[in-house]
């Protein structure tokens, strides 16, 4: 019996060793690889912006200066905060990249980036994620067609609202085949952007420095 507890006792401390020891190897995994998962996901995040703004545009990072965008705008319509990214030249905020969200999508909400210049012109426009039907609405992607290409270079003052739709519809903008809805919530969601930057453009443009998106809200009571 003795024996027994004995070796009870030591496969016991023999296991805890092996615990101990896988721990001490998945937390050196973890920190090893944390700033490498951290740096890819950022070279990501800087791709999908640099598609809108390219590198030769600004003399800044995009993802070291931003502001906030809020959850619940009537605008924006974001479930969650999300960074507003600053273009920069010279000092001079001279483009923004602005989160947007487009809840009325065919088969559910729309998650996009609007690239919006100085001028109030649209640089460009990306959609991140959406689950409408592959080979319909998903021809809102760029890398299935150059649907999404086609706003750039509108603006609220060379667009009137009634502008603002499909052909369908009376607006300037391609419908697809089989498939309204969703480009009507994405041009809808874009046009908001717009609106949503135009009534911000002071704190958007003329914030001075680099903010970060837990120090400024953009739209907030001043």
């Amino acid at each position: 019996m003795k024996l027994m507890g004995q070796s009870v006792s030591r496969n016991s401390v023999l296991l805890a060793l092996f615990a101990v020891g896988t721990a001490l190897v998945i937390s050196t995994t973890f920190l090893q690889t944390r700033d490498r998962i951290a740096q890819q996901q950022r070279m990501a995040e800087e791709k999908a912006l640099l598609e809108i703004l390219p590198r030769e545009s600004h003399d800044n990072s995009l993802l070291d200066d931003t502001l906030s965008a809020p959850a619940g705008d009537d605008l924006l319509r974001l479930t969650a905060p999300r960074p507003i990214y600053r273009a920069r030249r010279d000092g001079d905020v001279t483009a923004l990249i602005v989160p947007a969200r487009a809840a009325d999508g065919y088969s559910g909400a729309i998650d996009m980036i609007v690239g919006v210049s100085r001028d109030g012109s649209i640089a460009g426009v990306r959609v991140l994620s959406h689950r409408e039907t592959p080979g319909l609405g998903d021809k809102i992607e760029r890398r299935k067609s150059d649907w999404i290409t086609d706003f750039k270079g509108h603006s609220l003052a060379n667009t009137p609202e009634p502008d603002w739709a499909v052909k369908k519809d009376g607006g300037v903008f391609d419908q697809f085949t089989g498939a309204t809805i969703t480009p009507r919530a994405v041009i809808n969601a874009t046009r908001r952007a717009l609106e949503f930057v135009a009534q911000n453009r002071q704190r958007l443009f003329e914030l001075p420095g680099t903010e970060t998106s837990s120090a400024t809200t953009a739209g907030a009571a001043p």
